[in-house]
């Protein structure tokens, strides 16, 4: 008798323990599409209000993973590959940001998209931007992530243009001196760009991005990215001249953009805040992700 009860006392313990147990946070799926002329990777996971995140230069979609698992309980969220990054195509050109924008919006439009919310950190803020400059009445959120605006107010003296010769470094030399040296390379940004290089992105995410940008044809399509500045300025002065009536949200370290990119916002958008993540540099998503990712839900919901 007390053994049967013991039994049954057990058993609804660890149904009541299975009812209340954290869910835990799918892993997101890995999918390809062909849209605008190129084949891009992207990531999805999750339901309901869809939101589209947009990686930087040294990085891609893999660096979105613990804000995808935060977003897709509430949110369809896709993190594509930008063209020439990831696990996405590599064609010959153009890498202007309003091209890659309009890769995205042609993936988005092909998964039934009709509005959504978009994040984007480093390149992927240029992208961003230009999406929403191009297709305003289909973005109802965005938000920025440290970098800064090409053609926007004194856009050539903001903190990452410091180090000019990296904007300026493509070309058959550039390519032949940083083949099998890639990681060498992007050591420079990944340290330099941080507040505290030690709580810069981990050793792992420096492999996995390190043979990311190794295969075929993706160093140069980045240097290419570079190469597109002069006519992303030109584009983005034309965009700029429309501000968006959209709810833009500016995050940025203190050690790196500062207020420039909030005060870049505010020539682009009547409905921006800006935050200065203090004590902190380029790398948000990984040197203060406990402050980022909280506030990015919140605006985002």
């Amino acid at each position: 008798m007390k053994i049967s009860f013991i039994r049954t006392l057990c058993s609804g313990l660890l149904i009541l323990l299975t009812l209340h147990a954290p869910a835990r946070a799918q892993a997101p799926k890995s999918d390809f599409a062909d849209v605008n002329g190129v084949r891009l990777h992207y990531l999805s996971a999750g339901k309901g209000d869809p939101v589209i995140l947009l990686h930087g230069y040294t990085q891609s979609s893999h660096m979105w993973l613990p804000l995808i698992a935060a977003l897709a309980k509430d949110h369809l969220v896709i993190a594509p590959d930008l063209r020439g990054f990831g696990q996405s195509a590599t064609p010959a050109g153009p890498y202007t940001k309003s091209v890659m924008a309009q890769d995205v919006h042609a993936l988005a439009t092909g998964l039934g998209i009709k509005s959504a919310k978009v994040v984007g950190h480093d390149i992927g803020l240029m992208v961003a931007y230009a999406y929403a400059a191009q297709y305003p009445q289909e973005v109802n959120r965005i938000a920025l992530l440290d970098a800064f605006l090409p053609g926007v107010g004194n856009w050539r003296a903001v903190w990452l243009l410091r180090d000019l010769w990296h904007f300026h470094f493509y070309g058959e030399t550039p390519l032949a001196l940083v083949a099998g040296r890639e990681r060498i390379y992007f050591e420079h940004f990944w340290n330099d760009f941080a507040a505290d290089k030690t709580k810069s992105l981990s050793e792992a995410d420096r492999q996995f991005y390190t043979a990311e940008y190794a295969r075929p044809g993706h160093m140069r399509a980045g240097f290419e990215v570079f190469r597109a500045f002069e006519k992303d300025a030109a584009e983005f002065a034309v965009y700029a001249q429309r501000p968006l009536d959209i709810p833009m949200l500016v995050l940025t370290g203190e050690k790196a953009s500062g207020t420039v990119l909030i005060d870049q916002a505010k020539l682009v958008d009547t409905k921006v805040e800006g935050v200065v993540i203090q004590g902190k540099g380029h790398w948000l998503m990984e040197e203060a992700t406990a402050d980022v990712v909280p506030k990015l839900v919140q605006f985002l919901q």
